[in-house]
């Protein structure tokens, strides 16, 4: 069964997170979240965030994917099967140059989406 968490517009350029998301892809859920805590970049905040999320879907007995054994899953048997990072809407201003000329400034923004699935499942 997959459990999946998202978020949408988070203010970072995609590049910078799909270098932290191809390192944690198809490990283990507490693994990839010891890896990412020791990360210095800022996008390992966000995506951690999201695995947490994603992880905390999989550990509720009421989820609806829980709902035929009404019990939560547990850590060691979540894994990290997908972790995309798309990019997002840009906000984008003008910047004066020389010769009355203006430059586009792209602020970019992300949407980061994590699927967990138990390891007994995949099996």
């Amino acid at each position: 069964m997959a459990f999946r968490a998202s978020h949408r517009h988070a203010r970072i350029s995609a590049r910078k997170v799909r270098l932290l998301a191809d390192m944690v892809r198809n490990k283990p859920a507490d693994e990839a979240l010891d890896i990412l805590r020791f990360q210095p970049q800022r996008g390992a905040v966000m995506l951690a965030r999201v695995i947490e999320s994603a992880v905390a879907n999989a550990q509720n007995p009421d989820h609806p994917l829980n709902r035929d054994t009404r019990r939560g899953r547990a850590l060691a048997d979540l894994v990290v099967t997908t972790a995309t990072v798309d990019g997002g809407p840009m906000f984008k201003r003008m910047r004066p140059r020389a010769r009355g000329m203006s430059f586009m400034i792209r602020k970019r923004s992300s949407h980061i989406n994590v699927v967990i699935e138990d390891i007994n499942d995949l099996s």
